[in-house]
């Protein structure tokens, strides 16, 4: 995730999902000094800069995403890994960083994890991840089945209409997130 109004996303030690964009530095300077993302194309523009009303926006959307996670009583960990596999699926080191130190910070279980992109060969999951993690997927690959019939009735067989509603939106917003962070070129670890 990034700052709107810098050149910089904001570091996974910022704070809590909906705060970290919140007072993010202006100057990109010293921005770096404490983020350790950058862009690697220095020509790319960071649209979250380019369009500031659109990018608060979808931090706000995300807010309300959250909300209705903890409402549908998702368990938070479980919320952590639907972002990470998201990210997985779409190749974002950046929220893959985020969200993996977030849900270790949480208190998830490493192996977890480690086996999160095999998770229907493992028997770490629950009926209920098992259902969110399958319900994320088929969202993310629209292109693959158009969230097909199978996939929905399956989740809607273990997940509440809240639950279902509330994961599909925060598979939406971790998409659109994703494709932020890859569109502006933020690189991780250089």
């Amino acid at each position: 995730m990034h700052a709107a109004g810098s050149n910089t996303p904001i570091s996974a030690a910022a704070g809590p999902h909906n705060t970290r964009y919140q007072d993010a530095p202006k100057n990109t300077a010293k921005a770096h000094e404490r983020i350790e993302g950058t862009m690697t194309d220095p020509q790319r523009i960071n649209i979250g800069e380019q369009h500031p009303a659109a990018y608060k926006t979808l931090i706000a959307l995300s807010s309300e995403v959250e909300k209705a996670t903890t409402a549908a009583g998702l368990n938070p960990l479980l919320v952590e890994l639907l972002k990470i596999r998201t990210s997985q699926i779409n190749g974002c080191a950046f929220c893959l960083r985020m969200h993996t130190r977030d849900a270790l910070k949480k208190g998830e279980n490493p192996d977890r994890i480690a086996v999160l992109p095999g998770w229907e060969e493992t028997g770490y999951f629950s009926e209920t991840d098992r259902a969110a993690l399958r319900l994320t997927e088929a969202i993310t690959r629209v292109p693959d089945g158009h969230v097909s019939d199978e996939d929905y009735n399956a989740a809607a067989a273990v997940l509440t209409t809240d639950q279902v509603s509330a994961i599909a939106w925060l598979a939406t917003v971790m998409n659109a997130f994703n494709r932020v962070a890859i569109t502006s070129r933020y690189s991780v670890g250089d």
